[in-house]
């Protein structure tokens, strides 16, 4: 049966290697929409305050399962937020512990509460090197915030002046490239020798920055790093859909209350938590790679971080009628807009 005949299709659960679950309502808000299809999730530390020493997250992660919907199965693996303060001598202990999957670098300036991250990375380089040394990952916004260098260049440069140097001198440092969204990420993630993998989102899969910009500014289309040309989309879909083990899911499903992303200065995040299956399905087919679907979402992860692979499975079915999905979610925290892919969805998690 080749992959464009197939209507229904049985994979591992999968797993979000990104993943923005906010805090207090939000959390309890946008939780269950992450729970219902994943087994797994790399949990971000950038709440206000961030999560920066083993204590912070252990404190999160209690948070995190006490909002999980009843019946539900799901393991928040929890993050650092990497500062020029950082104590390598707890993120070791938070890494033995079990608790601390990886600590995430933040550029100051990058993102959504990314204020107190890294501005001179030599200064985190004691915490790096005893990373290296103990094997724990580094996940990296990979954008430099220098005002002179355009946002669309601002992952270019972040390889060129940060990525590409600090591999040289820690070439033992596991490295995640985060929401890759240019063909230059997936090009150096190719041509690496090791040590390096990329995730790569849904959103940034379907949409190139004219969902942005025509027709009209779009806020909930506007995400860190921002949507690029169209030739990067092709290159992060070739990338997710060629079964390369280097590349995988991680959602950076983002939830802002709509009053925040629809003002002067819109946050950055797409909320795309309640349909990325549905969504990753639809491209996969168009791609005529469902049969290698599983590989990105719920193989190369696991594999990448040396966890197991989820026993449990799901199905897609694919349907004549289109699914419908909620424009809006409420939460107490107040109302968030669901990520709209533009077409219709017809693959369905039974």
């Amino acid at each position: 049966m080749s992959p464009q005949s197939i209507t229904e299709l049985t994979i591992r659960r999968p797993d979000d290697w990104h993943l923005h679950l906010r805090d207090g309502e939000m959390l309890k808000g946008v939780i269950g929409d992450s729970s219902r299809h994943f087994a797994r999730a790399i949990i971000m530390p950038n709440l206000v305050p961030p999560v920066v020493t083993t204590a912070d997250a252990t404190a999160y992660r209690e948070r995190i399962m006490a909002a999980l919907p009843k019946g539900d199965r799901f393991e928040p693996l929890m993050t650092l937020y990497l500062t020029e303060g950082t104590n390598p001598d707890d993120v070791e202990a938070g890494h033995e512990s079990g608790l601390i999957t990886a600590v995430k670098l933040y550029p100051a300036g990058a993102t959504t509460n990314s204020h107190g991250g890294v501005r001179n990375i030599d200064k985190a380089m004691p915490v790096l090197e005893r990373m290296a040394r103990i094997g724990l990952p580094l996940c990296v916004h990979g954008e430099v915030t220098t005002p002179e260098v355009d946002i669309f260049d601002r992952e270019a440069v972040f390889i060129e002046t940060v990525l590409d140097p600090l591999r040289t001198r820690l070439p033992e440092l596991k490295v995640t490239m985060e929401h890759v969204t240019t063909k230059d990420g997936i090009d150096y993630i190719k041509a690496s020798k090791g040590n390096l993998a990329g995730s790569i989102t849904t959103h940034h899969l379907i949409i190139n920055r004219n969902a942005l910009l025509v027709g009209g500014i779009r806020p909930h289309y506007y995400c860190l790093p921002v949507a690029k040309r169209e030739v990067h989309r092709l290159a992060l879909r070739a990338a997710a859909t060629s079964g390369d083990a280097r590349f995988f899911l991680g959602t950076d499903s983002a939830p802002h209350v709509d009053p925040m992303k629809e003002c002067a200065c819109g946050c950055a995040g797409i909320y795309t938590s309640i349909n990325t299956m549905n969504c990753l399905a639809h491209v996969f087919e168009q791609e005529d790679a469902l049969d290698r679907l599983e590989a990105f979402a719920s193989l190369n992860g696991p594999a990448w971080y040396g966890l197991p692979v989820n026993e449990e499975t799901i199905t897609l079915c694919k349907q004549a009628e289109a699914v419908t999905f909620p424009g809006k979610i409420e939460t107490e925290a107040g109302t968030v807009t669901v990520f709209d892919p533009m077409f219709p969805l017809h693959w369905n998690v039974v």
